[in-house]
């Protein structure tokens, strides 16, 4: 399925603004890179998500698609004239169920694998629908995307800035009066999950040595995403106040400036948190999001430095499939096991088989350099699928 790369990121008229696809490449790149060392017990700190309270390059990457993911609805929504009607919101409605769906489909099947894996029969394995995550990643960007979009149709411009505001405000008040920043059991954002999900289908954190189910992708952490969303698509907004290139990245340093400061001032009465996705956290990761954009439309789209970025735009104009498509190949290669006779139990996970048979000698036993290079070449496999991709120009959209 062909899909016009141009509409999705560059305004009509503007020309192509491939600093986005290179943004977007990035954050997808570095997304199946963080999401897939050889070993989770081995590996670098920059690759590691902050255990609770703080930030680290690791947390930057789902944000910053989130906040990629504003700028392209501002981008798609143009030739509505961003105009609530049947049409567009049917085409918003449409692509949050598909985005949602394709999130449940992955989380099913990780639980297929296993039960085949562990000897369920087959009827046993396709029915396991009593412990699927219901949230996640692909979930949480459906949710966003389809109530931002349609939130983005129905309040005039200059209302959503104050839309935003509002919500973040709102939360702040949830976090503060419900014990929101506390890894504990009386933590709001718990109890409301445990409540309407169920334990069996969220996801199980495990903070200084204390397991509980506080889903990072949780209900009302949906809210702060919603508003880290509308943020990008505001920012997409002032990308098409003007043609000219040094105009905007002017005004995406400015917004990224204060924003990014807003948010580390903050942090000292609200903590920088990505897990219960904090006000903070949405000031401070929009506002490194922004700047890094403006830095990359001086360096790709004004002083023209071009040759470093195909690797990245190979994963930026496919990201979502290709996402989907690592997370597939991930479950498959880390779960599904193969005759091998060094092994006790005489069978290997193909995982292992790279990671500890091969790199891990060829590391000299550096098991966390081992771990590293696993995801790279994990990166790379997805990277020639989404570069054959590129040269014949196939754009799926999902």
């Amino acid at each position: 399925m062909k899909q016009s790369a141009q509409a999705a990121t560059a305004p009509k008229g503007g020309g192509r603004l491939l600093a986005l696809d290179i943004l977007r490449g990035i954050t997808i790149a570095g997304m199946i890179l963080v999401n897939n060392p050889g070993s989770w017990g081995d590996i670098y700190a920059p690759l590691r998500h902050a255990e609770w309270n703080g930030l680290t390059p690791t947390d930057l990457v789902f944000p910053f698609f989130m906040f990629i993911m504003g700028i392209s609805t501002y981008f798609s929504l143009r030739k509505y004239q961003f105009e609530f009607s049947w049409k567009s919101f049917s085409k918003i409605l449409r692509r949050t169920v598909v985005l949602y769906l394709i999130g449940i489909a992955i989380a099913w099947f990780g639980l297929f694998l296993r039960g085949i894996l562990n000897d369920a029969t087959f009827l046993e394995a396709i029915s396991n629908f009593n412990r699927i995550r219901v949230l996640g990643v692909m979930p949480r960007l459906a949710l966003c995307y389809g109530i931002g979009a349609t939130m983005a149709l129905l309040i005039p411009r200059k209302g959503l800035s104050w839309t935003v505001v509002g919500m973040l405000v709102l939360y702040s008040i949830i976090l503060l009066t419900g014990n929101g920043f506390a890894f504990s059991d009386t933590n709001v954002l718990y109890i409301v999950d445990n409540k309407l999900i169920g334990p069996d289908h969220l996801y199980t954190d495990i903070v200084g040595g204390v397991r509980l189910h506080l889903d990072p992708e949780g209900l009302l952490s949906t809210l702060p995403s919603i508003a880290h969303m509308l943020i990008g698509f505001l920012c997409g907004d002032l990308i098409m106040r003007t043609k000219d290139n040094n105009l905007r990245i002017n005004s995406l340093f400015i917004v990224g400036t204060i924003l990014t400061f807003a948010g580390f001032l903050l942090d000292y009465g609200m903590p920088i948190n990505k897990k219960i996705w904090s006000p903070t956290f949405v000031l401070t990761t929009c506002g490194l999001g922004a700047s890094f954009l403006g830095l990359l439309i001086w360096i790709i789209d004004i002083r023209g430095y071009k040759k470093w970025c195909l690797f990245f735009e190979s994963f930026g104009i496919n990201p979502l499939f290709l996402y989907c498509l690592a997370a597939v190949l991930s479950l498959v290669i880390g779960l599904v096991k193969i005759p091998w006779s060094a092994a006790e139990s005489g069978v290997i996970s193909i995982k292992n088989l790279i990671y500890q048979e091969c790199l891990v000698p060829l590391c000299g036993g550096n098991a966390t350099l081992a771990s590293l290079f696993f995801a790279i070449l994990f990166v790379l496999l997805n990277w020639c699928i989404g570069y054959i991709l590129y040269r014949k120009k196939i754009y799926i959209k999902i």
